[in-house]
This record gives C-alpha cells, structure tokens and sequence, in this order.
C-alpha cells in the first residue's frame, strides 16, 4: 500500500487524533479518488461526496479530499453507514465506497465482560489490512438536482411563517403557502426570545 502516513495527518490535524474512524475516511476518501482518477494532493473543483454517517469517518474524508459543506461539495446524508459517495461532476462518473460488514452477534442489554478493543491496535491493523478485506467499491449513478451544484444559489423563497430566506429550493409548499421546513416540519430549536 502506499504510504498513507501523510492523508493519516491530514486527518488527524482536522480531527485532533487518529481513530478507527479517521483510518477508515483515510482510506474510504483515497479509494474514492482513487477510482475517480483524483489525485488527494490536488484541488479536485469537480468532486462531490456525500457521506453517509456523521463521525469520525466524515472528518477524514473531508480532510483528505478538501471537500466543505461551504463549498456545497460535501453532502450529508444521516444513513448511519460508514461509507461515501464520489461524484465526479465533469464527467458524472460516480463510485461508493463502504466498509466491509463483519456481522457480529447480537449485543445484549446486559454489561459483558468484554473490554473495548485497544484504539492503537485498531488503529494499526485497519492502516495495514488488504483494501479488498476493508472496503467495497460499487460504481453507482447519482441525480445530483441543478439546485444541489456548488456555485451561488439559483433560488430563494421566504417562509410566510417566520419570513426567513431559504436558499436552493428547500422551501416546502403546505396548503398553498411557502414554509421553511422547520415551520412545516417542526424545529430543532425552541425560540425563546427575538433579538432585533
């Protein structure tokens, strides 16, 4: 394998140490590029990714790849799984890329005696693993909509709700009316005073 020391870094100086899950983005975001026929040390302006899972893994693929939710060119998607999505958007040319399953039995509810595996072993036994045994890489299709492309927003509403902007079509229209999603949907965040 090449040397995956300097994307290991790279992780560790976004996240603030080296994991499990920051091998696993590591490696996950260098296939991905990899099969894109991305170099990691360029700025790749027409790559795309969406992760599927909002951990350790996510910062490693972000890191490696320069990708930003900013630039519109990471895409959250709350899958749970360790796995991301590369889209080239020059040539929409696309490849997932996932962790291996290794079933495991059903954990009781009751506490065993098993310890959590050593971190510094994980560690050095997923950088050294055969890819074949770690990942898996499919070459899918992927409908990116002409309001999810990087670059400045082509549309904006307002909530007749709460008259927030929303930006790129994330409006929703209930009985007629234009809402945000947090006033159709229900919100995260409880307003408990307006600040002007």
């Amino acid at each position: 394998m090449d040397d995956i020391n300097p994307y290991l870094n790279k992780g560790r100086e976004f996240h603030g140490d080296v994991c499990a899950g920051i091998v696993m983005g590591t490696r996950i975001a260098l296939a991905g590029l990899r099969e894109l026929g991305m170099n990691p040390d360029d700025r790749n302006r027409d790559l795309v990714v969406y992760v599927e899972i909002d951990r350790c893994m996510a910062d490693a693929v972000q890191a490696v790849t320069g990708i930003t939710m900013g630039h519109r060119t990471l895409k959250f998607k709350d899958y749970g799984k360790f796995a991301a999505t590369f889209l080239d958007l020059s040539n929409g040319k696309a490849v997932r890329v996932s962790a291996v399953d290794n079933p495991q039995p059903p954990q009781s509810d009751q506490k065993s005696d098993v310890e959590r595996p050593d971190m510094n072993q994980m560690v050095e036994k997923l950088i050294n693993v055969p890819e074949e045994e770690l990942i898996l890489i499919e070459e899918v299709e992927v409908d990116i909509g002409e309001h999810d492309i990087p670059g400045f927003p082509k549309f904006r509403a307002y909530c007749e709700e709460c008259g927030d902007r929303v930006l790129d079509r994330r409006e929703v229209i209930i009985d007629g009316r234009t809402l945000c999603k947090a006033c159709a949907e229900g919100s995260y965040y409880q307003k408990i005073s307006v600040s002007k």
